[in-house]
C-alpha cells in the first residue's frame, strides 16, 4: 500500500489521505480488540497496517513539505522519535495493563490514541502554502525520473537495515534477558531502555546535522558505533547500560536518513517518491527479522540474532556510501 498510498496523496491531498489512514486505524483496532477468532483479529490487524502504512508515507512527505531544505533533519528527527516513543510506552503500559485487565482492553486503549491523533490533525494541521494546489490535482511531473527511483530505492534500503537492525535488538532482548532469569514483565521494562535515549538522541541528531553541516559523517558514525554494539549485548555485565548506549548511539541518525530522499526528490515527486522509500522499509521489516530468529534456531547461540543485526547495519553503511556518491555524480552533471 505504500506506493499506492503516495499515489492517493497526490490525487486527493496528503492531509486527507492521512486522516483516511488514521480512520482505518481506528477501524482496524476495535475489530481486533472485539474479536472472538482469529480470522477477524487476522482482518482488524491487516486494516490497521494499511492505515498505519497511508499515515506514515503521508507523513514524511507532509513535513518534507513544510521544511524544504531547511532545518529538514531537525524537523524529520521530530517526527521520527514518535516511533520509539510509541515503542517504549507500548513496552511499559500495554503489557502490565493487559496483564491487569485483559488484551483487549489494553488494544483498545490503542483505538482511543488513534482517536486523539485524528482530531488532533484534523483540527491542527495546514498545508503549507506553496502546495496547496498540488496536493489536490494529478501533475504530470509527479512520476518519477529514473534517477529519483534510484535514490528512493537507496535511501529506502538505508532507513530498512537501520531500522531491522534496532528491532531485532529490541525484539529479542526480553527473550534474552529471560533466559537470565528475569521475568517477562521485568525484561519488557528493560529492554525499554533501548528506546527511551532515542527521545533525546534523534531530534538531537537532526539539529547537529543541520547546524554543522556534517550530516553524512554523524550518520556514519552512529552505523559504525551500532554495528560494534550490538553483538556485544549479551557479554556487558550491565544489559541495561548497554541497551541505553544502543539507544543512544542509534538516534541521532534517523533523522538524517529520513531527509535523504526529500532531499533529492522534487516537490511534486515526494509522494510516490516516498511510497517507494516505504515499500523498501516494509518489504525488510517484514521478511528480515524472521531471518534473525532463523539464525538463532540453526544455530543455537543467543547472540545469533544480534550477529545478523549488527551485518544489516554493514549494508546500511555500503547502500549510504552508494547514495552519496550518485548524488555527488548527479550534482556534478546538474552544475
Amino acid at each position: 500500500m505504500a506506493i499506492p498510498g503516495g499515489m492517493l496523496g497526490g490525487r486527493f491531498g496528503d492531509k486527507r489521505v492521512a486522516l483516511f489512514g488514521l480512520i482505518l486505524m481506528v477501524i482496524g483496532s476495535a475489530v481486533t480488540a472485539g474479536s472472538n477468532e482469529y480470522l477477524t483479529a487476522l482482518v482488524g490487524r491487516i486494516v490497521s497496517g494499511t492505515g498505519a502504512v497511508l499515515l506514515n508515507v503521508l507523513l514524511a512527505k507532509m513535513v518534507a513539505d513544510w521544511f524544504g531544505d531547511r532545518d529538514l533533519a531537525t524537523a524529520m528527527g521530530i517526527l521520527v522519535v514518535s516511533w520509539p516513543v510509541g515503542i517504549g510506552l507500548a513496552l511499559v503500559v500495554l503489557g502490565p495493563l493487559s496483564v491487569a485487565t485483559s488484551w483487549t482492553f489494553a488494544l483498545q486503549s490503542s483505538t482511543g490514541v488513534c482517536v486523539a491523533a485524528f482530531l488532533f490533525v484534523a483540527l491542527l494541521y495546514r498545508d503549507p502554502v506553496i502546495s496547496n494546489t498540488k496536493a489536490v490535482k494529478p501533475h504530470p511531473a509527479s512520476r518519477l525520473t529514473r534517477q529519483e527511483l534510484t535514490f528512493a530505492s537507496l535511501s529506502g534500503a538505508v532507513w530498512t537495515f537501520y531500522n531491522v537492525a534496532y528491532i531485532i535488538v529490541v525484539s529479542f532482548a526480553p527473550l534474552l534477558l529471560a533466559d537470565r532469569g528475569l521475568t517477562a514483565a521485568n525484561a519488557a521494562v528493560i529492554s525499554s531502555a533501548a528506546t527511551w535515549p532515542l527521545v533525546m538522541s534523534v531530534p538531537l541528531g537532526g539539529v547537529l546535522a543541520d547546524r554543522t553541516g556534517r550530516g553524512v559523517a554523524i550518520m556514519h558514525a552512529c552505523f559504525i558505533a551500532m554495528a560494534v554494539c550490538m553483538p556485544f549485548m549479551l557479554m556487558a555485565p550491565s544489559p541495561l547500560i548497554m541497551l541505553a548506549i544502543i539507544g543512544i548511539v542509534a538516534g541521532p541518525a534517523a533523522g538524517i536518513i529520513m531527509a535523504m530522499p526529500a532531499r533529492v526528490l522534487r516537490p511534486e515527486a515526494r509522494s510516490l517518491g516516498m511510497g517507494v522509500y516505504f515499500t523498501c522499509y516494509y518489504i525488510g521489516m517484514a521478511v528480515l527479522p524472521g531471518f534473525a530468529g532463523w539464525c538463532r534456531d540453526l544455530s543455537g547461540v543467543a547472540a545469533a540474532p544480534l550477529i545478523f543485526a549488527s551485518l544489516l547495519v554493514i549494508i546500511a553503511i555500503a547502500c549510504a556510501v552508494l547514495f552519496q556518491r550518485l548524488e555527488k555524480r548527479s550534482i556534478k552533471l546538474a552544475a
